[in-house]
């Protein structure tokens, strides 16, 4: 018998999806036998078996469910739920696919661009015309830079970047061990070890003004961990200041487009919490916000924008 290959979810996945057709066409054979030809141990067919009789159509009642008859150590599928139907593909969903492999490969940062490529190229061939539908697809960032920084991520070197920083509103020069890059949210984002904050961090690319490749290697240090940003890149958390506000009508967009811990109704208007990662950005974008915002807190946040209103009106006060 083959000997048993390491389990992973995929590979239970694929063989799943194999198994109900293979034993179609081998009504009553022996588990044992199964399990050599699948390479895997009886005892693994067994459990898959099992997992099977919980699957089927949706609904999940009496006849949506796979069935299968044993006697003794041979087994037969009684009811296949539709699964020994080979897939196809409609117009709509061959299209999405093709789309959406396109954008895949153009996303910075993939390790595995052949194989996208050439799964898109099979795809396309089956697809036929529809293929050749007008649709572009284009990352939203400087399609020019991009490349300029991805060819120097691939080179392995440290980079010296002059970046701006948006919370702070300030442009500066830092040395950086390149780990990934990356899309979230249709941004492209260099990940890498900032020497200079000696953490990791996220640069958006867009915001990066120059760079220049270093002689000396990228070496990220052994803490220097890729960030979770299946959740997005800001991750708030209980380290960050807590600003509170009152917000009215006009401004209620506010906790749609940023992410906030609290939201409470107050008659007319909304009380909300927010962690900022800076204390700056947030006496600029509040500022701006007019009447319809009230800041309630931190003290300091407070003091911020109070001595920025009192040198606003010193200045109007003034004489031209």
């Amino acid at each position: 018998m083959t000997a048993p290959r390491n389990s992973t979810s995929a590979d239970r996945l694929g063989r799943l999806l194999n198994l109900v057709p293979y034993l179609l066409a081998r009504p009553g054979i022996l588990v044992a036998e199964a399990a050599g030809d699948l390479g895997v141990t009886e005892k693994q067919l067994r459990e898959d078996l099992e997992l099977l009789w919980v699957c089927g159509l949706p609904g999940y009642g009496p006849g949506d469910l796979i069935d299968m008859a044993f006697d003794g150590d041979r087994v037969t599928i009684s009811h296949d739920a539709g699964i020994d139907k080979p897939l196809r593909l409609n117009p709509d969903e061959a299209l999405a696919l093709v789309v959406a492999l396109r954008m895949l490969a153009e996303t910075p940062g993939i390790g595995t661009r052949d194989a996208i490529e050439r799964a898109l190229a099979k795809i396309e061939s089956a697809a036929g015309d529809l293929a050749d539908a007008p649709v572009a697809v284009r990352l939203p960032a400087n399609q020019k830079k991009l490349e300029e920084v991805r060819s120097a991520v691939d080179s392995g070197h440290a980079l010296l970047l002059t970046y701006y920083t948006a919370a702070r509103d300030e442009t500066s020069e830092r040395v950086v061990d390149p780990m990934r890059m990356l899309m979230v949210g249709g941004t492209a984002y260099l990940e890498a070890w900032c020497r200079r904050a000696e953490g990791t961090r996220m640069f958006r690319v867009d915001r990066i003004d120059a760079f220049s490749e270093l002689a000396e290697p990228s070496v990220p240090p052994l803490e220097a961990i890729p960030q979770d940003v299946s959740a997005g890149v800001f991750r708030p958390g209980p380290e960050l200041p807590l600003v509170t506000m009152r917000v009215g009508r006009g401004s209620r967009w506010i906790t749609e487009y940023y992410p906030v811990e609290q939201v409470q109704r107050d008659g007319a208007e909304w009380l909300v919490t927010m962690r900022v990662t800076d204390l700056g950005w947030a006496q600029r974008f509040l500022a701006g916000q007019g009447r319809d915002v009230t800041v309630l807190g931190p003290p300091e946040l407070l003091e911020r924008i109070r001595a920025q209103a009192t040198t606003a009106l010193d200045q109007y006060a003034a004489p031209s």
